[in-house]
């Protein structure tokens, strides 16, 4: 778990300026249970943001909900088969802001949220990597935004769409030196049979430092392509500085 935060303040400052205040939480965990003949793994990201800037009010800088659960069967020593789950929504509304700073919302909790179930083969070729590919349903579930589920190609608009296609998955977790922690995540869903059939490909990618035990810097870029939801590739980058504590 970490926390970041950051202030300035202005009372009759002659050069200028204007007051702020940021600050971000985030919480990283994972669970894995080990067998004789199975692995169960379960990963947990969250990471909640607001910002404050002169008079206007608290707006949201980051916002994260990515649950994923693997159960892996162990049969060789590099390739093994697999089932997983995963869940991605977010905690509060996010709204954008026009010229005129007028705010329009434009998702909310579970509008959309992405859910995905999957069975294939993974391959972990070293111990700081693992990948895996295999069969896969994509649902997105939405209730005010359907454009983040609907088919523009028919008549009615959907709030629920599924998808079959196939899902690659690959995790780095690398401790490239005894303060500076990578933590890496390529994703990739091809659709198959509908009418959307470009791929969608997400990355989220973590270098940590630590300065001390309790202090560290966290550098964060988010990156995805999902030409339903913007046919631009989005980009999200993030920098904090504060306080780390590894609860086990």
């Amino acid at each position: 778990g970490s926390v970041a935060l950051s202030q300035v303040a202005f009372k009759d400052w002659a050069q200028g300026g204007e007051s702020a205040l940021a600050w971000t939480l985030n919480f990283d965990g994972k669970s894995e249970r080990t067998g004789d003949r199975t692995t169960w793994t379960t990963s947990y990201k969250t990471a909640f943001g607001q910002t404050r800037q002169g008079d206007r009010g608290f707006r949201k800088t980051d916002d994260k909900i990515d649950l994923e659960t693997v159960l892996t069967y162990k049969r060789g020593a590099y390739i093994n088969p697999f089932v997983s789950a995963t869940l991605k929504t977010q905690f509060a509304s996010g709204i954008t802001y026009d010229a005129n700073d007028v705010g329009t919302t434009v998702s909310r909790f579970f509008d959309p949220a992405y859910l995905t179930q999957s069975a294939g083969a993974g391959y972990q070729p070293i111990a700081q990597v693992k990948t895996r590919l295999g069969a896969a349903l994509r649902e997105t579930v939405t209730r005010r935004f359907t454009n983040f589920s609907d088919d523009p190609t028919t008549a009615g608009i959907e709030d629920f769409k599924v998808e079959g296609g196939f899902e690659s998955v690959t995790n780095i977790d690398w401790n490239l030196a005894s303060n500076i922690i990578f933590k890496g995540k390529l994703e990739a869903f091809l659709p198959i049979g509908s009418s959307q059939n470009d791929p969608i490909i997400r990355t989220d990618t973590t270098l940590v430092m630590k300065v001390n035990q309790y202090i560290s810097a966290n550098i964060n870029v988010q990156i995805l392509r999902d030409v339903l939801s913007s046919p631009d590739t989005q980009i999200k980058q993030a920098l904090s500085v504060g306080l780390n504590y590894s609860v086990f």
